[in-house]
């Protein structure tokens, strides 16, 4: 079986299909969002129609009367408190008019002079408007406390009426609270019924078709999805519902994540064996226990991952590469090509001087290391 090598192409090739992966995730969360906003427009339990089958009605009518009543004599009693106000106002005018004829009235007693006939008769005439000022704010007063006492009157039958529609309201209430609870769990039974499935889908494709050359579309497509699922969940479910909801599919997708890697493990791909096996290959390691590869001039050196590429290699003239295996585990490391009889790398597919392919396997690597 041939090892072809996925190409990566051009940086702004890999750039542009980013971008555009991100595009794509964010229209298709766009469309789910629209699809799911049609759903939530379906109309819901109307409270003012359940409240009718509850709630007398000819006591609502009555408050509004009541209410009514209340807001004309707020205004009658304003009306009554500005009259009363200008009552006021004339009659310390008057007052003031009357205190300064009967100090003209005195001097003209104290000189033995008679007051003039005008002034006796802007006395008496003072005096007369004073007395009616005073008898119409009286009545004004009057007035005003009879239209207080209906106010507070109206004020206690509203009372006592909102008390007995309140206690009609409760059942009201709590019928609509489960009605609309009813209706809530049905949207999102709609909405889940049609994104669980697209849901499964993605999530099928992003297992499925991990080496498919369209995989960032499949990929942006779980994102959005997944990203709405999570919000209509979050939206209709409880809080206390939701954690476990949330941990629950968290441990799913953190067991199905480590199983992958442990299946990785266990029963590896020729493509990440390859891989595995070149990256050792780099450092000088054994693929399968990383004991250090020493032949040639590195036959007497000591290094690790990190050491590598900091040790000085020795130059010795005249040293051929020969057949290799690794002392600690016995897996062959370098061995002779079939084809060109030069010693290539054991576990890598292709030989570095004739090209001649070879199949890496878990298994084959197991009878060579035996």
């Amino acid at each position: 079986m041939k090892n072809h090598p996925n190409p990566k192409g051009p940086w702004i090739h890999r750039f542009t299909i980013r971008l555009f992966t991100l595009i794509f995730t964010v229209l298709v969360y766009w469309a789910l969002g629209f699809l799911v906003q049609d759903i939530q427009s379906i109309k819901g339990p109307d409270y003012s129609e359940i409240e009718k089958e509850y709630v007398d009605q000819d006591l609502t009518g009555r408050i509004k009367e009541l209410n009514s009543g209340i807001e004309d004599l707020d205004r009658s009693i304003s009306s009554k408190q500005e009259e009363m106000r200008l009552v006021d106002d004339s009659s310390e005018n008057l007052q003031k008019t009357i205190g300064q004829l009967i100090e003209l009235q005195k001097l003209s007693i104290e000189k033995s002079v008679a007051l003039s006939e005008s002034d006796q008769q802007n006395l008496n005439e003072s005096l007369n408007q004073f007395l009616e000022s005073q008898q119409n704010y009286q009545s004004h007063s009057e007035e005003l406390t009879q239209l207080a006492q209906q106010k507070r009157t109206l004020q206690d039958e509203k009372i006592q009426l909102e008390k007995t529609v309140a206690d009609q309201r409760e059942p009201a209430r709590k019928e609509f609270e489960r009605l609309k609870e009813k209706h809530d769990w049905k949207l999102a039974a709609l909405q889940l019924a049609i994104l669980i499935p697209l849901l499964a889908v993605a999530a099928f494709l992003v297992i499925r078709r991990r080496e498919s050359v369209y995989f960032p579309l499949y990929l942006g497509f779980g994102i959005a999805t997944l990203l709405k699922v999570t919000l209509v969940i979050h939206r209709y479910f409880p809080t206390r519902y939701f954690k476990y909801i949330l941990v629950a599919v968290l441990l799913l997708a953190v067991a199905r994540v480590l199983i992958h890697f442990i299946r990785m493990v266990a029963f590896p791909k020729a493509q990440w064996l390859t891989r595995q096996y070149r990256e050792a290959y780099e450092r000088f390691l054994c693929p399968v226990c990383e004991y250090p590869i020493r032949t040639g001039p590195r036959k007497f050196l000591f290094w690790t991952r990190r050491t590598v590429n900091k040790i000085v290699i020795p130059r010795e003239a005249g040293q051929e590469e020969e057949p290799y295996s690794c002392p600690s585990c016995g897996t062959v490391l370098l061995e002779e090509c079939p084809e060109c009889h030069n010693i290539r790398h054991a576990l890598l597919p292709h030989c570095s001087h004739c090209n001649a392919e070879k199949e890496i396997t878990g298994s084959g690597t197991e009878s060579s290391a035996g």
